[in-house]
């Protein structure tokens, strides 16, 4: 049969190395699935493809040993799992309306972790619902703390929950466990003076650890959110590397707003003769500067958010193997 590859990968199908078979693959925002949906996916795996699921790097599933011709029943038999997803538009029987901007990842978050700050399945199916269905090459993950489980420096952008403690002076009994666990664990960013607790702002990462170590509660959680995000990590063949914070304490609206603006970054600046360029390139040969002031137009940044003026980043280039022996 005659298989229009375009369209099938648009649909959220992969080509694979078998001929006449597909994969189809499952978004799952956040990490997060209900468990109703299980029986559905062993149902498509056991009759259309060859009884197995891979769990895939993005959090998705991904269902091979599919013939193609039997993509038009999968994609009405997989409705109400994109139904779930609750989009801004509507569903119909056709399956997957678009597979270029990858799953959102999102470690377990607050619901179960002592570690994270925030609500990143929330925050996940937020974006989730914001961004998709769109064929542009997006990776974002969101992850719970600064201990980054979800690996967010590896994507073009990684929002990570931070906090700000409170202190209450009052309840301090000048132990020192807060001072002395940032020191060992973290960046060193507590003091201990006069008997009451300092915070260097600048060097710390917000993320929480003072709270947890307080044995009277005089560290506390704010109740505000904030974020901090970062930006163009990547794997890849061409120069893969770590992402640099662009953004540090900011709020949740204006983390949304940024992502927003980035999609029309792309559109505007991408190279229409590739298949797919991929967000971190195109800043590269645009420049930083124009990345920055253009996801940041109509942004209104809360008063405490800070911003990178400049951003250099490194990364691996593979004229190093020269130097292997």
């Amino acid at each position: 049969m005659s298989i229009d590859t375009r369209k099938v990968i648009k649909n959220a199908y992969r080509v694979t190395r078998v001929r006449g078979k597909t994969a189809l693959r499952i978004r799952v925002p956040g990490g997060h699935i209900e468990t109703r949906f299980f029986s559905l996916i062993d149902e498509i795996a056991s009759k259309y493809g060859d009884g197995t699921a891979h769990i895939t790097t993005r959090q998705g599933l991904e269902l091979p040993g599919i013939d193609f011709e039997n993509i038009p029943e999968i994609n009405k038999m997989i409705r109400p799992l994109i139904e779930s997803l609750g989009l801004a538009v509507e569903v119909t029987d056709t399956g997957y309306p678009a597979a270029g901007t990858r799953n959102i990842c999102a470690c377990i978050g607050n619901r179960v972790c002592t570690f994270a700050n925030d609500d990143t399945t929330t925050l996940a199916r937020e974006i989730e619902r914001m961004v998709y269905p769109n064929n542009l090459h997006f990776k974002i993950a969101v992850t719970g703390c600064p201990n980054d489980c979800i690996k967010a420096y590896m994507n073009d952008f990684g929002i990570i929950c931070t906090v700000e403690p409170v202190y209450d002076q009052s309840r301090c009994i000048s132990c020192g466990a807060c001072v002395e666990n940032c020191a060992k664990a973290v960046t060193g960013a507590l003091a201990m003076k006069d008997f009451s607790v300092e915070r260097n702002r600048e060097i710390c990462i917000g993320c929480g650890e003072c709270v947890r170590k307080c044995p009277t509660g005089a560290m506390t959680r704010s109740h505000t959110k904030s974020y901090r995000m970062v930006i163009m990590g990547r794997t890849g063949r061409k120069n893969p590397r770590m992402a640099e914070t662009f953004l540090k304490w900011a709020d949740r609206e204006s983390i949304l707003a940024i992502v927003r603006n980035a999609y029309t970054f792309v559109e505007r600046h991408i190279d229409r003769g590739l298949d797919k360029e991929h967000v971190g390139y195109i800043v590269d040969r645009t420049g930083y500067p124009t990345f920055r002031e253009e996801v940041l137009q109509d942004v209104r940044l809360d008063e405490k958010t800070l911003v990178a003026e400049h951003i250099d980043w490194s990364g691996y280039r593979y004229t190093n193997d020269a130097g292997l022996r």
